[in-house]
């Protein structure tokens, strides 16, 4: 059985994973915390955090929250403003390439460029969600009834993906083919972007709440079923006519969050009953990571190496697991 070094939070636990090598916990009470070592409690959002991501082009932590601050901590557990939207509650955020942000503000979308330039997209509708391309400074918002595309750099019109229904997380694949969506629905909705087509992925019992990446772009694990749902996205043609892969399967409870290894086909699985497994994709050999707990698992993140998985539960239980035991 692996090691765990747990750790006790007050309440929801956001986001966890590492900046560097420290271990770092985002909580739905505004905190941001450093556990190892010595504990350090960063005071992030007055009135709390309302959503916590690590940037992949940077190495730090951005979250937005009730307070209409966007704040960066970093690894040296500093933390800073780097945008304000006033007394408005900031809904989503995301980190770019050369120091940009994006984050969403009500029915406007901003982009804040590393030299300090700030531009607003404006929505007939809330914004939902924000990402950037893997490559360029370009911006994806999730929104009622689609997707939208900007190049934040420039006045061109964005380009406007449409699908009905309410579109609550947006993400591009690793190779910036293919936009993907989380809808209000129990689906996700996908566009391959240089010629429109859509792709539906559909069947889950529950909304989606996790996704993420494999380690080469191949595929899209989520969560919302009593399985993770891996789509297969290393063809032309994405997931389109080709069924998912579904590891883990328990018949007494579903799962909550997804995270896959950094450099293997592995995807750590976490439950509602708090128990997390880890999974190869080759032929669904299961190891234990995690028991269970008294809540369900709401994150999962590993280091830059893949040795060691931070995770957070809904009722603030926590820890590092360290894989190699």
């Amino acid at each position: 059985m692996p090691q765990i070094a747990p750790y006790s939070f007050e309440g929801h636990v956001e986001t966890a994973g590492f900046l560097k090598d420290e271990p770092v916990f985002a909580l739905a009470d505004g905190t941001i915390r450093f556990p190892a070592g010595g504990e350090t409690v960063l005071e992030g959002h007055e009135g709390g955090l309302l959503c916590a991501r690590f940037d992949p082009f940077a190495p730090r932590l951005l979250s937005g929250g009730e307070d209409g601050r966007v704040v960066a901590t970093g690894a040296d557990r500093q933390m800073a403003e780097v945008a304000s939207a006033g007394r408005k509650w900031v809904s989503s955020v995301a980190g770019g390439p050369n120091g940009a942000i994006g984050y969403g503000v009500g029915r406007a979308a901003f982009v804040r460029d590393g030299k300090g330039t700030v531009r607003e997209f404006v929505h007939p509708r809330t914004v939902e969600d924000v990402a950037f391309a893997p490559k360029g400074l370009r911006l994806a918002t999730a929104r009622y009834d689609g997707a939208s595309l900007f190049f934040a750099g420039t006045d061109a019109l964005p380009q406007n993906l449409e699908w009905k229904g309410a579109h609550t997380g947006a993400l591009f694949s690793p190779d910036g083919r293919f936009l993907v969506t989380v809808m209000q629905e129990n689906a996700l909705h996908g566009w391959r972007l240089d010629d429109g087509k859509h792709m539906r992925m559909t069947g889950y019992p529950q909304k989606v709440k996790s996704w993420s990446w494999s380690a080469k772009g191949k595929f899209l694990a989520t969560s919302g079923a009593p399985a993770a749902i891996l789509w297969p996205f290393s063809g032309k043609d994405g997931p389109m006519g080709k069924g998912p892969l579904e590891l883990g399967t328990r018949g007494d409870t579903s799962v909550t969050a997804v995270a896959c290894h950094p450099a293997d086909d592995v995807v750590a699985i976490g439950y509602g009953d708090g128990m997390i497994l880890a999974v190869r994709f080759a032929d669904a050999k299961e190891a234990l990571l995690r028991r269970g707990g008294s809540s369900p698992v709401r994150t999962l993140g590993w280091d830059a190496k893949g040795r060691f998985l931070a995770f957070g539960t809904e009722g603030g239980e926590a820890g590092v697991v360290d894989i190699t035991g």
